[in-house]
């Protein structure tokens, strides 16, 4: 070859290289599909999943459905997907159809007190829950409804009425009910609460409707946190997930059976919460899902029934990816939602014989083929309490530690949802570190994962200890010389938000810029607006106004950011929903007010119809391009 033709062929390889390693874009972002499994089909040789691709021209987006064999193969696009998968709500004699819809129960309007003013838009309410996530309470209630499986059918209300919600809002679906193997019952969730006691108060349990009775009897009424997910074993034993403690939304998640007249704990003695089950086809055993050192991973526990066997937890899978759903457990795979910190959900089987993953769909493959991935390590680094703390550190694409870059501390919100490898269509680390940035993502107290006790520690010292994990873990990584660390922002939402206010008022000029999404500024008007009260007495001790409580007073005076905006001195970027009723409008209008009377730079990106996310595609395409703009403008 002579040196020309070399000189050539070695030119068009790093040409072609180039091309090939695209950078992520917010535009590009938001062109991914997005992988959901619908179920196996009736002969068990098909997975059957939806993909749906948003639109940003047309601000909405579009839905296929397909087929693929459970074993891999080529995919095929279905007409019907009912037609394929089996019904969960149709009961197993095919007689009955379960299904849930809204009803007007409450007088709530002004029309419904005085029919002849028609015209009027007013509102009256005798206790909270006026309002919960993003919809005020009209008066209309969840509840679930049998009928004859065939046209026509009138169903029958197995809430008879009452001003209770099954499934629950505002997140409940079809996984809130149940039929019984047998189909003469149906269990269903409900939070027998109303008024200012519903808000106050996280006890759902599980209730079983008799279908040729009418009667209702609660399976779960000794427990006074949730109860939820009901669901049966294959020989007919009901099994729910179980939290202990009314009012505590972040408490251990227990696996629970019941079983010949006994209630089995099969995870008490484990140090963990669970997400998400399954049972074997045989009953032996429980598939489910739990976070673990920064990763959500597979587990199966054993059922002994009332043998003197011994129940043991195991952990089957291990790596940097989330297992996010379980699709299906009917043989030696396990079939299951996958993602990491660089890739989208997609589905995958796992072969418990062989402990190998097989991809089942490779949707978005063309796009991730073409990128340049960024890199995601693992660092533990020691906290001020001398504990090890988990931090993800996610290196730009193309990384090279001879140069410096700007870098960001997220902060998760929750405060006790873990950070693992999920990956998220806003707060997408993959498109931070694409722009340029590296990404410092502690797992600091209050997330499950790292036991029980960990998780815990974030309740009633929101501006405690974890405070100190930020610092410890934003110190730590930016002793690395590619690290700049004249350009150190800090970014999050929610409780993540309240850290970035928290920090703006004692960080020691750290930081040169931040950004704070549907933060938690005031503590105080927060619990005056907020909807779900249950959650500011476990996370605070109570209500401001008790001056006798200890704990709370520490919250609301020592740990409320408002005490520390007089220390504010560096740009913020408040971005708040209109329609967010769990952390109001005020939180981010008083904020933003407080920096710009202050003289500190600063920008409010309001969305009046976003709840506490962002949902549309071209008010996410805005956030992404709003965020990275205020970062060069500040960083």
């Amino acid at each position: 070859m002579t040196k020309k033709l070399l000189f050539l062929t070695l030119t068009m390889m790093s040409m072609t290289a180039v091309e090939a390693q695209n950078l992520m874009t917010p535009e590009l972002l938001w062109k991914l599909a997005r992988v959901s499994a619908m179920g196996i089909s009736k002969d068990g040789k098909n997975l059957v999943y939806k993909v749906s691709t948003p639109s940003v021209e047309e601000n909405k987006s579009d839905s296929k459905y397909y087929s693929v064999p459970v074993n891999g193969g080529n995919a095929i696009e279905v007409a019907d997907y009912k037609v394929l998968v089996k019904d969960k709500n149709v009961s197993s004699d095919g007689k009955f159809l379960v299904y849930d819809e809204e009803v007007k129960i409450d007088k709530v309007l002004g029309k419904d007190f005085y029919p002849e003013l028609e015209k009027s838009n007013v509102q009256i309410y005798n206790g909270l829950d006026y309002r919960h996530w993003d919809t005020w309470n009209t008066g209309k209630f969840n509840h679930v409804f049998f009928k004859e499986n065939k046209e026509g059918a009138v169903g029958t209300d197995l809430l008879k009425g009452e001003m209770f919600d099954s499934p629950q809002k505002p997140f409940g679906g079809d996984e809130d009910y149940a039929w019984a193997p047998d189909g003469k019952s149906i269990v269903y969730v409900a939070k027998k609460k109303s008024g200012t006691d519903y808000a106050i108060s996280t006890n759902t349990d599980i209730y079983q409707y008799d279908i040729a009775t009418g009667k209702t009897i609660n399976r779960t009424e000794g427990n006074l946190g949730y109860d939820t997910n009901p669901a049966f074993s294959p020989s007919g034993d009901l099994t729910w997930l179980q939290m202990k403690r009314d009012g505590y939304e972040a408490d251990k998640n227990d696996l629970v059976v019941s079983f010949k007249g006994m209630n089995i704990n099969l995870t008490s003695g484990w140090d963990g919460s669970v997400d998400h089950f399954k049972w074997s086809a045989d009953g032996k055993k429980v598939c489910f899902i739990a976070a673990v050192d920064g990763t959500k991973q597979l587990f199966e526990v054993n059922f002994p029934g009332l043998t003197k066997i011994a129940v043991t937890v195991k952990q089957i899978t291990n790596g940097d990816f989330d297992v996010a759903d379980i699709v299906d457990f009917s043989g030696s795979n396990i079939i299951v939602t996958r993602t990491d910190m660089n890739h989208a959900a997609e589905l995958f089987a796992y072969d418990l014989k062989k402990n190998i993953w097989k991809q089942l769909t490779n949707v978005n493959k063309n796009t991730y083929d073409s990128l340049a991935l960024s890199k995601t390590e693992r660092r533990y680094v020691t906290t001020s309490d001398g504990k090890k703390m988990l931090v993800w550190v996610i290196l730009p694409p193309n990384f090279d530690p001879n140069k410096k870059y700007p870098t960001l501390l997220y902060c998760q919100g929750g405060p006790q949802s873990p950070l693992t490898q999920f990956y998220s269509f806003r707060w997408n680390f993959q498109l931070m570190a694409a722009n340029g940035y590296i990404v410092v993502a502690p797992n600091r107290r209050g997330m499950n994962g790292h036991g029980v006790e960990w998780n815990e520690e974030i309740s009633k010292d929101w501006g405690g200890q974890v405070i100190k994990d930020y610092l410890s873990a934003i110190d730590d990584v930016s002793k690395e010389k590619y690290v700049d660390k004249s350009r150190l922002g800090c970014v999050g939402a929610s409780f993540g938000g309240y850290s970035v206010f928290y920090l703006a008022g004692m960080h020691n000029n750290r930081f040169k810029t931040f950004i704070s999404h549907d933060g938690v500024y005031n503590l105080q008007s927060m619990y005056g607006t907020t909807e779900e009260v249950f959650f500011n007495n476990w996370e605070h001790g109570g209500p401001y106004w008790d001056k006798s409580n200890v704990a709370a007073q520490k919250a609301y005076n020592e740990f409320n950011p408002i005490n520390m905006v007089d220390k504010w001195n560096t740009p913020i970027l408040i971005v708040q929903g209109g329609n967010d009723f769990r952390v109001p409008i005020g939180q981010g209008q008083e904020a933003f007010q407080a920096a710009q009377l202050r003289g500190i730079k600063s920008r409010l990106l309001y969305f009046p119809e976003e709840n506490h996310w962002v949902t549309k595609p071209q008010n996410a395409i805005v956030w992404q391009r709003e965020f990275f703009k205020w970062l060069k403008e500040t960083l």
